[in-house]
């Protein structure tokens, strides 16, 4: 395992970004939220995912996208991406949702033709370091779900996230995948050649799959939840609300639908949804930010069922991570780095992880 500091695994993907085409101003966005998401210790969406944009960007992406605002008021707003890479537009969102909620007390903000756009977690905790309780969802590029009911994925693990600012702690952030875990975390297993837990995802008799590279080629994963018994048919229908709320909303396809009528190798023109909300609409400057950190105070002092594993609150996890991974470096797996030293001899970027 090579332990990468944090410029330094930055300064990669600014390489291999720009050698691909994309603007130094555009890769320097792009770069800070796949850093931020590796410092989380979300491997699965940070600079592991360059090799698989490196699969994308002929036939999907545009390097050099015009993106720009289509519709606009007060309180909303469109972005269309021009099939960007979704961290740019999305970061153009979130401070679009952020500026108008700041005025108007609200704002929600959607982007239509994009491409994967990265952890959903990092945007919401943009939108509550400026004071306002953020929700972000996103369609996914690539189909996995398989419905309740149903024997063939229909959904991308649709995620959603909620984030909230308090006081003295971190902001609140929940960041979930509507199925057991994101696509990207069968990715990490096979990284690391480790076997899936059972449950994640299942073969095509419907058996579970416990072999990380398999299950991450053919993508077959029960709703969150799993069985209807266990209530599997919750996470289907969060699922849909989430690809409502990002594609039908801001006028993108259902993905199944645009495989049909466009084929698999089209730009994924993917939808996002950013929702800003200023506390101060409801309660005295102060009051909200109190009130939640009693709340973590409450559930921080609950007696663990295990004296080694306190109770956590959403985000605890990935701030710890944070402070350690700052002093340690981000982890790269063997794998990962003869993946990404092949990205870049292909693109002719500079290899600097070991440098």
């Amino acid at each position: 395992m090579l332990y990468v500091p944090v410029e330094q695994l930055r300064r990669q993907c600014v390489e291999v970004l720009q050698a691909w085409g994309m603007s130094a101003e555009h890769a320097a966005i792009t770069a800070d939220i796949l850093a931020e998401t590796d410092l989380r210790g979300v491997e699965s969406h940070g600079i592991s995912m360059l090799p698989v944009y490196d699969g994308m960007r002929i036939k999907k992406l545009n390097m050099r996208p015009d993106i720009r605002i289509v519709r606009d008021t007060p309180v909303a707003a469109l972005i269309d991406a021009d099939n960007a890479l979704g961290h740019v537009p999305s970061k153009m969102a979130v401070d679009l949702a952020i500026d108008k909620a700041q005025r108007m007390g609200i704002a929600v903000v959607t982007v239509r033709r994009s491409a994967h756009f990265g952890a959903a977690g990092c945007y919401t905790d943009m939108i509550a370091r400026a004071g306002l309780v953020g929700i972000a969802t996103t369609s996914a590029r690539g189909i996995a779900m398989v419905p309740t009911f149903g024997t063939e994925p229909v959904f991308g693990t649709n995620p959603i996230s909620v984030a909230a600012p308090a006081g003295r702690h971190p902001p609140f952030n929940l960041d979930m995948a509507t199925t057991p875990v994101a696509v990207n975390k069968l990715k990490v297993y096979w990284l690391k050649g480790k076997e899936l837990p059972e449950g994640w995802a299942y073969d095509a008799q419907g058996k579970p799959e416990r072999n990380a590279e398999r299950a991450f080629q053919t993508r077959r994963m029960a709703p969150l939840g799993g069985t209807r018994e266990a209530g599997g048919h919750k996470g289907y229908g969060l699922a849909m609300a989430v690809s409502i709320l990002s594609a039908t909303l801001a006028g993108t396809p259902f993905q199944p639908l645009r495989i049909q009528r466009e084929g698999a190798d089209t730009p994924d023109n993917i939808g996002h949804f950013f929702l800003a909300i200023d506390p101060k609409l409801f309660r005295d400057e102060g009051d909200f930010e109190r009130d939640l950190d009693e709340m973590i105070d409450h559930l921080h002092g609950q007696t663990p069922a295990d004296p080694a594993q306190p109770v956590l609150v959403p985000g605890d996890p990935e701030y710890a991570e944070r402070a350690a991974r700052l002093k340690s470096g981000v982890p790269i797996p063997e794998t990962l780095a003869a993946q990404l030293k092949d990205v870049c001899r292909q693109s002719n970027a500079a290899y600097v992880l070991e440098d």
